[in-house]
């Protein structure tokens, strides 16, 4: 920040302490007549009914999520935009490598009509879609929930099965291992090829590395921020090197070659010019 943007920022900072230290006294001569705003500041891990979320440090919590009362989230995981995972009268526990995308709702149940409880329970190097909603149930590892499926109290996804996108599974459905359930309400629709079931790992890891960038990102002062801002505005489009430097890797396709009979020879036509 140079000399100018400190400036501002000062005078910035001084008007909105001023403007505060004015909203005081006008409460002051508003008396008992006053009506109070209470702020209720966001927090990321919040407690509830004594039960703290146990979170591991490896684990990327985005600003914005929630993760409420008695929840374990395994090394590597990461929780993304929005996402709520709210363990207040049953337990959540997310394993290792997991990722639950934005948007997503996590939550248990006490008991179930049968008096079941019913915990929420997902294991390692799952996936769990944008906007989807997993209630009282168990997803197994390296399971893949697509995004805005709905999961209902005792659904088991077994190990390297896949639901859909937008899928609404019954209660105590069981999805095996290898297949891939869809529609409201979910059914069989075929067996996963190895490619997709290759595929589930692959997701998982790349939301790991994913999670590492944005995690970094968050961790950055905001002088940080404006120091890169004014380098990216430098050296933009200039040189290798500093693209290195923010890990960009720009990569250039190979040389196409076309045999000679498929290029034309240049040949130089005159075109006539007309005056008028």
């Amino acid at each position: 920040m140079g000399t100018l943007g400190r400036a501002i920022y000062t005078v910035g900072n001084w008007i909105r302490g001023s403007g505060q230290a004015l909203d005081r006294v006008g409460s002051l001569l508003q008396g008992s007549y006053r009506l109070e705003e209470h702020l209720s500041r966001h927090r990321t891990l919040m407690s509830v009914f004594d039960k703290s979320p146990l979170v591991d440090k490896d684990v990327f919590v985005a600003p914005g999520a929630s993760v409420i009362g008695d929840v374990q989230i395994g090394k590597g995981s990461s929780i993304w935009y929005g996402c709520v995972l709210r363990g207040d009268v049953n337990n959540i526990s997310v394993g290792s490598g997991t990722n639950i995308q934005d948007n997503s709702l996590v939550h248990v149940a006490k008991t179930n009509l049968g008096g079941k409880e019913l915990p929420t329970t997902i294991g390692d190097n799952v996936t769990i879609g944008h906007s989807a909603v997993i209630h009282g149930c168990t997803v197994e590892d390296e399971a893949f929930v697509g995004m805005g499926a709905t999961l209902l109290d005792g659904v088991v996804v077994e190990k390297h099965a896949m639901v859909a996108a937008g899928s609404l599974v019954r209660e105590n459905t069981r999805i095996p291992s290898g297949e891939v359930w869809g529609g409201n309400p979910a059914k069989f629709m075929r067996k996963l090829t190895d490619e997709e079931i290759a595929y589930i790992s692959k997701s998982a890891e790349n939301y790991i590395n994913l999670a590492h960038i944005h995690a970094a990102e968050n961790s950055k002062s905001f002088e940080e921020i404006e120091v890169e801002r004014a380098l990216r505005k430098k050296y933009a489009r200039k040189d290798e090197d500093y693209d290195s430097m923010l890990g960009i890797v720009r990569e250039t396709p190979a040389e196409l070659i076309l045999p000679d009979n498929v290029l034309p020879e240049k040949t130089t036509t005159r075109v006539p010019t007309t005056h008028y």
